[in-house]
């Protein structure tokens, strides 16, 4: 071999080096290429084993229902109700939930772990991402979690109604809390702010008293703060009138579904319960509103225990809100 092919060759080697450490160089800062990252699903699922459900436990019921927002035994039903729930086929949701293994025997991630990740983001409103070095699970993991679990929880229980035994308790409870017979709960609807509503859809989820979209949310309260109905607005639901014409609130009574639990007021026998609204909801039997103008001392005195009563939801919106951080924040889906 001559000189100068040596010589070119030996060029061509360098500059292929050269090459070569340019591109490890650049790889170790995750822009041209990417990076698995070795997560170590079993021993997260043994330290949250450890920390919250094993027997002795590190931390005691009150830390768990203080960040998971329940109880114990209410975790463990809702992950029960899960990886029980027998349809088939069975719906992708819940399909996500169960432990596989793979072709390398390898189990896959556990319910406790991606059902944590879900109430964690709920909860403190965290980014997908803020639990990596705790779950030990990617973001594309944890995002799925969160929206596969209340996937779950509305086709679990989305069609529960209060039965005979729920109501006469919520007449006894509102009748001597408030003085108020055959009241089934308050209702109103709260806003979240929508952060990355599309311009298009921007005037159907607006109103002249909110400088941003938001999607509305219609719930029943009673006075121990449970919330027997919900709803999220749909497109141009942009006022609790709209809301109403398009919920779900009256079709267990339309279909028959609920028991007629009669009451007793001033004498007279009424045949099914009622909700307490304000007055931008129409004059039906089932709302009772305040009067809009008081002659007398009677008006005057049941405006003012209807407006106090209808409080219950007001409550039950701020504890919401409280509890679950993520109703704080401007929804980004």
């Amino acid at each position: 071999m001559s000189s100068s092919s040596s010589s070119s060759h030996d060029n061509f080697t360098n500059y292929t080096l050269n090459l070569l450490d340019q591109i490890d160089d650049s790889s170790d800062d995750g822009v041209n290429s990417r990076r698995y990252v070795r997560r170590d699903h079993y021993d997260a699922h043994n330290r949250l084993m450890d920390d919250y459900f094993d027997e002795g436990c590190k931390y005691t019921e009150d830390k768990f229902k203080r960040r998971f927002r329940m109880h114990r035994r209410v975790f463990l039903r809702v992950m029960n109700d899960i990886l029980s729930y027998n349809v088939n086929p069975l719906p992708s949701q819940f399909i996500w939930f169960h432990r596989r293994q793979n072709s390398r025997g390898m189990w896959s991630i556990s319910p406790h772990l991606k059902i944590t990740a879900a109430l964690r983001q709920l909860a403190y409103g965290y980014t997908p991402d803020a639990l990596d070095e705790y779950l030990q699970m990617s973001e594309r993991v944890r995002r799925k979690s969160s929206l596969n679990f209340t996937m779950c929880i509305i086709d679990l229980y989305n069609s529960v109604d209060p039965s005979l035994h729920d109501i006469q308790r919520l007449y006894e409870g509102h009748k001597r809390i408030h003085g108020i017979p055959g009241m089934l709960g308050s209702i109103d609807c709260m806003h979240w702010a929508w952060a990355i509503c599309l311009v298009v859809w921007r005037g159907q989820y607006m109103r002249g008293d909110h400088s941003h979209p938001t999607i509305m949310l219609e719930a029943v309260a009673s006075y121990d703060n449970q919330i027997w109905h919900a709803y999220f607005g749909v497109a141009g639901s942009n006022n609790d009138l709209n809301v109403l014409n398009t919920s779900d609130l009256f079709n267990s009574m339309l279909n028959e579904e609920m028991p007629d639990v009669p009451f007793i007021a001033n004498g007279v026998e009424y045949k099914r319960w009622y909700y307490l609204a304000d007055g931008i909801y129409p004059t039906w039997s089932s709302f009772v509103k305040g009067f809009s103008s008081v002659v007398n001392e009677k008006r005057t005195y049941f405006t003012m225990q209807q407006a106090a009563a209808r409080k219950d939801v007001e409550r039950t919106f701020g504890i919401l809100q409280g509890r679950w951080h993520i109703l704080q924040q401007p929804a980004k889906a």
